[in-house]
């Protein structure tokens, strides 16, 4: 049986459990679930396919419990390693705090996987093995990035890692639940998806870097000096508009409507090179989320609108 972490200097009052389970699952950044799943069924539609609703919504919701179960996850495991120390600058973590207890959130994680399991077998009827194949080895990320041996959140390739699942992976699942076979444009659109989503990331283990490095946590933002980080930072923000003349060149035209949200992301890159301290970039995360997230619906009005 678990018992509660040790108790920790944080100066909060405990919170009601709602309010607790809504700071545990990080809904800032849910919406980097959200955002390839979109694009990927709005391409497939642009590209002639039929409209499968309910694999639309299933995908949404599978996608959003397996990075829900995520974040339940790591909030245990950082907490029962010893990560989350009350000097930490980022935002509380529901475990750490004493609120919970890690099996308690190891439960919630569970459940979340398992959730997103029962649903991904309705996913599976409609898209065959490939879905099982994405299905499952998403599932197995999900875990793996805080549990295991060589947790991939200890690495430098967790940015790959959202690259891949939240991007690419992400948008080419999407697309073929809605009935079309993945190109090359469904590459280029899940880098755009993509590439913000492991911004959000490199937001994060900047600003937790020097706790990172003290318990042997060699993300690539640790390993990076700060202004390797914010060369990296911009990089993946402003890499995504480049790409979308390429879908244009294509055959997706509409695509170019994402260039609108290119002030919000330089306005983005400027303020993490601007941030004078750690916790002042805790602003940027979810700011960072949400400029992804724009992008991805301005990408998906574009597809939309080859088809009228």
């Amino acid at each position: 049986m678990s018992k509660l972490p040790p108790p920790l200097s944080y100066p909060v009052i405990r919170p009601k459990a709602w309010r607790i389970a809504w700071l545990a699952i990080r809904p800032r950044t849910l919406s980097v679930s959200v955002a390839p799943v979109l694009v990927g069924s709005s391409l497939a539609w642009a590209e002639g396919s039929s409209v499968h609703w309910l694999a639309l919504v299933a995908a949404l919701c599978c996608a959003t419990l397996i990075q829900i179960a995520t974040n339940l996850h790591n909030d245990a495991v950082d907490c029962e390693k010893g990560n989350d120390l009350p000097d930490r600058p980022g935002p509380l973590r529901v475990t750490a705090a004493g609120w919970v207890t890690p099996g308690t959130v190891r439960r919630a994680a569970l459940g979340s996987f398992t959730a997103a399991f029962l649903l991904g077998i309705y996913l599976a009827v409609v898209g065959g093995w490939p879905i099982v194949g994405i299905g499952l080895a998403s599932l197995l990320a999900g875990w793996s990035y805080s549990g295991g041996p060589r947790p991939i959140s200890y690495s430098p390739f967790g940015e790959l890692f959202v690259l891949f699942f939240f991007g690419v992976l992400a948008v080419g699942g999407s697309v073929w639940l809605q009935g079309h076979a993945p190109d090359l444009s469904t590459l280029l659109a899940g880098l755009v998806c993509g590439l913000p989503a492991a911004a959000v990331l490199v937001v994060n283990n900047t600003r937790d870097r020097v706790a990172d490095l003290r318990v042997g946590r060699r993300t690539l933002a640790a390993l990076l000096s700060r202004a390797g980080a914010t060369r990296a930072y911009a990089a993946m923000m402003l890499l995504p508009f480049a790409l979308l003349p390429l879908l244009a060149w294509f055959g997706h035209s509409g695509a170019l409507l994402g260039l609108f949200a290119l002030p919000n992301a330089l306005a983005k890159v400027r303020a993490f090179a601007a941030a004078s301290s750690d916790p002042a970039l805790n602003p940027l995360l979810p700011a960072t989320a949400r400029c992804g997230l724009i992008l991805a619906v301005l990408l998906t009005a574009g597809f939309l609108l080859e088809l009228a």
